[in-house]
């Protein structure tokens, strides 16, 4: 854990030295579990966002994008079930007077356990080289058989008495499990209570006649309450889907790991409306689609894994997460819900207005079912950045941090670099920025050394550096730097823009699901 730890902090610190995340109003303390995105972070998070939308809405010919309100009618959130039972299990220690999830708690305990058969396979790697199966040791192998059986165990129990709302019993396996507090190791613990997350607010002149709101604890509710709206505006058949990016706010008890699980967070969204009966075929497609989608920026396949739900929400038939390695381990990065008929019933019991499809082809009306697929930008972001971040042995022995964010999402695609300060160089490396900034997102870069400011621009994630010479004036002619390999060629200035195009296209990093 050790190592993981240090190189977590790593990813804290490089996020706020290179120009990636803040603490929220730092200079009064800040607050506890809230991010500013800093100048470089916002450009990332866009640019996931927008490959995303790219992927979602724009590719595909039966899927819309909305931007709903954050507030909404107070009955939206009584009839998605939000009111009586959006809580997390909630547990303190008697002696640190500190507060945790106990989910969390039982997860971290497991978590713990995945460490270990982490090592014996890499202990097997290690002894057997290249005729190592993973699979296969991973299921024959009796320590680690052992350690799954226990991880599985531990969670099924923890899930069943979440779901009958056992928190006795919730209560009683940490207790049974010896699991301390994190800080203290203390194990005297309270019961486990239940804790509603979303934030209230008021809406109105005077406190006598303010109507009581909340902040919205997720975005799919938007697009529920707009289905008709949409399918009819936009004369959509089923199926269909609907599609938005926006703020959710959670009054999170233990919000912590950085922007992993904080209070005012991004999510990404797609419900799509489909003939009942078909949910299986749909819940299929879209695990894998989604997959693709993770695979195409390069991550490495290793990093992901689906986790099935054992515990279903009320109102599911099935649902998966596609985890993520992240550095404190695999956690949920998406979500994909077959979350059946439950949502427009619900809205059209609660607001008297009927919500449902009228199918030409079968000359009836149903109420729709409903897949969805939603993932936090947050998460993204983090397990983008997390995963770029890396520290490299070099062939002259010394060791440069890059930041290999895939050049699609790269905040900046290239600076640009005169060799030095005079001569007419910086004018022309102007000149260059000028041209290039129409299609991308370029700097000009002119203060150290010309070595230090490519481990600046590399430490940055950016792509591509450009340097101006003496012998530019003459052949027109730039040196390019590829951030990756560190390979350099000499290029004419006229085909900068294709070749940074190249790398950074849409196009060409979305065509890689095909």
């Amino acid at each position: 854990m050790a190592n993981q730890d240090d190189k977590f902090k790593k990813v804290i610190s490089h996020a706020k030295e290179y120009g990636y995340v803040f603490q929220s109003s730092e200079i009064y303390d800040g607050l506890s579990a809230v991010y500013d995105y800093a100048q470089n972070g916002a450009e990332l998070k866009k640019n996931i966002r927008d490959y995303w939308w790219k992927a979602m809405v724009q590719m595909n010919e039966n899927i819309v994008g909305i931007d709903a309100a954050i507030f909404m009618h107070p009955t939206t959130w009584k009839a998605s079930g939000h009111v009586d039972a959006f809580n997390d299990p909630l547990i303190d220690n008697k002696d640190s007077k500190k507060r945790y999830r106990a989910d969390v708690l039982i997860e971290d305990y497991c978590a713990k356990i995945e460490v270990k058969i982490d090592k014996e396979v890499k202990k097997a790697e290690k002894r057997f080289g290249d005729s190592f199966n993973k699979d296969e040791f991973v299921s024959t192998n009796g320590r680690v058989v052992g350690y799954q059986e226990k991880i599985n165990t531990i969670l099924s129990r923890m899930a069943r008495s979440l779901e009958s709302e056992d928190l006795a019993d919730v209560k009683l396996l940490i207790e049974e499990l010896e699991i301390a507090d994190p800080l203290t190791g203390s194990k005297n613990w309270t019961d486990v209570k239940q804790f509603n997350l979303m934030f209230g607010t008021k809406l109105g002149a005077s406190a006598e006649t303010a109507m009581d709101l909340y902040l919205r604890p997720e975005t799919a509710q938007g697009i529920f309450v707009n289905f008709l709206n949409v399918q009819k505006t936009g004369r959509m058949k089923i199926p269909f889907g609907i599609a938005q990016t926006g703020k959710a706010f959670r009054n999170e008890i233990v919000a912590r790991q950085f922007i992993f699980r904080m209070r005012e967070f991004e999510q990404m969204e797609m419900q799509f409306f489909i003939k009942p009966g078909t949910q299986g075929e749909w819940y299929k497609h879209w695990k894998e689609h989604r997959m693709k989608w993770h695979l195409s920026l390069g991550m490495g396949e290793d990093n992901y894994r689906f986790h099935d739900h054992e515990k279903l929400a009320h109102y599911a038939d099935a649902a998966a997460d596609i985890e993520f390695k992240f550095p404190f381990g695999f956690k949920e990065l998406e979500g994909i819900h077959s979350r059946t008929d439950f949502d427009l019933k619900a809205h059209e019991e609660h607001s008297g207005k009927k919500l449902q499809y009228f199918d030409h082809e079968e000359n009836k009306s149903y109420t729709p079912y409903v897949l969805e697929t939603s993932i936090g930008l947050d998460r993204m972001f983090l397990a983008v950045f997390s995963n770029a971040l890396q520290e490299e042995e070099l062939e002259n022995g010394t060791t440069r941090t890059v930041l290999k964010l895939p050049s699609v999402l790269a905040p900046v695609k290239a600076a640009i670099l005169p060799l030095v300060k005079k001569d007419g160089l910086p004018e022309i490396a102007r000149e260059i920025v000028g041209e290039l900034k129409w299609d991308f997102n370029v700097i000009y870069d002119e203060k150290d050394a010309v070595g230090r400011r490519y481990r600046r621009q590399d430490a940055n994630g950016t792509p591509f550096c450009i340097t101006v010479d003496h012998d530019t004036k003459e052949d027109k002619m730039v040196t390019i730097r590829h951030r990756d390999t560190m390979e350099q060629q000499r290029v004419k200035i006229e085909e900068l823009r294709t070749i940074i195009k190249e790398e950074v296209d849409v196009r060409s990093w979305l065509m890689k699901m095909k």
